[in-house]
């Protein structure tokens, strides 16, 4: 049963890139959805204005406050010598938001943002809980798990990679309702598909990816996926002309596009996914109940997209293929071959199963933050 409150102060940091952005406006609007009319609700983010999270500020759906914050540079650069004054201020102006809104719980979903948020919350004894979406945490998940009340995974092959006294609960990663529910047949006209045939699903992410446009190209050109099959190909908006113009005569039969805010209609589509191995994109696969192809981008921190396509195929619900090895073989004749053997039905199968074997994780998330918040309200903790 779901505690009744009269009031919710919540703080949202994670951001950056959607990968860490959209599992905390899927809790958040759960939360929202589960409090009663009479609760006073006030949630809010914190992010910076070089990540998604800015660029979608209208359409946010909730306050959105700012921090001066960044990672670190991968490589050698005399920028990484003035991260420590950057943290500095980012923790002192987190201070800052944390003291004026009094939060009852801070809720981090990862990216560089959350770190500064989640130790200022700490200093202030706020209540703290994490959302790790891959299966090796990042870093802010590893330096602070050991503070937080609880850090909800997304796999359960992250919890090897954190202290033993840290309280973990797998639960799979929150999913946005708006990649649900979208109509097939909708779908094929706005695409201008053939219903007659089944669809893959190139997708790449909104930059794309151009290693996989150029093996899809390539496959393209040895008559691949042939008469029975068609494409629909998210390029990225980076390379779509050069995929359009190299296409040629190859193209024409299949769609291709840039991007497309409108997921659900995307998936409702595809038969079959081409992908990179996001923790988000795999969620929203899953969900959608799409067996795939993965294909991890390789220089991922901690190389966790090829241990997120791993743990999938653990379980049946997709097939890897390296990136290093798209230049030796058909993608596209490995998707044909899935589709016409009893593989992707398997994969489908052991997608639903996964599904019915759990609680959708914004659910769980949710209410234990709700309950979370009822006993910090007991307790007088950041009233």
């Amino acid at each position: 049963m779901i505690p009744s409150l009269k009031e919710a102060r919540i703080v949202f940091a994670g951001g950056g890139t959607g990968g860490h952005l959209f599992p905390a406006l899927a809790i958040a609007d759960r939360i929202r959805e589960l409090l009663s009319d009479d609760c006073k609700v006030q949630i809010t983010f914190v992010g910076t204005k070089r990540g998604i999270e800015f660029r979608l500020r209208e359409s946010l759906g909730y306050p959105l406050r700012l921090i001066n914050v960044r990672g670190i540079a991968r490589s050698l650069t005399l920028r990484n010598l003035a991260l420590p004054f950057v943290l500095v201020g980012a923790l002192l102006k987190s201070r800052s938001i944390l003291s004026e809104l009094a939060p009852h719980v801070v809720v981090g979903t990862g990216g560089y943002v959350s770190w500064p948020i989640l130790k200022a919350a700490s200093w202030k004894r706020i209540p703290t809980v994490l959302q790790e979406q891959n299966t090796f945490p990042g870093i802010a998940t590893r330096r602070l798990a050991a503070r937080s009340k609880s850090v909800y995974l997304g796999f359960e092959e992250a919890r090897e990679h954190l202290a033993d006294d840290v309280n973990t609960v797998t639960t799979g990663n929150p999913m946005r309702k708006s990649v649900l529910g979208g109509d097939r047949d909708e779908a094929t006209r706005l695409f201008k598909l053939d219903p007659s045939k089944k669809t893959i699903l190139v997708l790449g992410g909104s930059q794309g990816a151009r290693s996989i446009n150029n093996a899809i190209i390539r496959s393209l050109r040895t008559g691949q996926p042939g008469e029975k099959y068609q494409l629909l190909w998210q390029t990225g908006k980076r390379d779509y002309k050069d995929v359009v113009v190299s296409t040629g005569e190859e193209g024409k039969g299949h769609s291709l596009f840039p991007f497309e805010n409108r997921m659900a209609l995307v998936y409702a589509a595809a038969d079959l996914a081409i992908a990179r191995a996001g923790a988000i994109s795999l969620a929203e696969l899953e969900a959608c109940g799409i067996p795939a192809i993965l294909i991890p981008y390789p220089y991922a921190a901690g190389d966790h997209q090829r241990k997120n396509a791993e743990a999938y195929v653990k379980r049946g619900m997709a097939e890897m293929v390296v990136q290093a090895e798209l230049g030796n073989s058909d993608i596209l004749t490995h998707a044909v071959t899935l589709l016409e053997s009893d593989k992707a039905e398997q994969m489908r199968d052991a997608i639903a199963r996964q599904a019915a074997s759990r609680k959708p994780a914004a659910d769980i998330i949710a209410e234990n933050i709700i309950e979370l918040i009822a006993r910090t309200q007991e307790a007088g903790v950041g009233a």
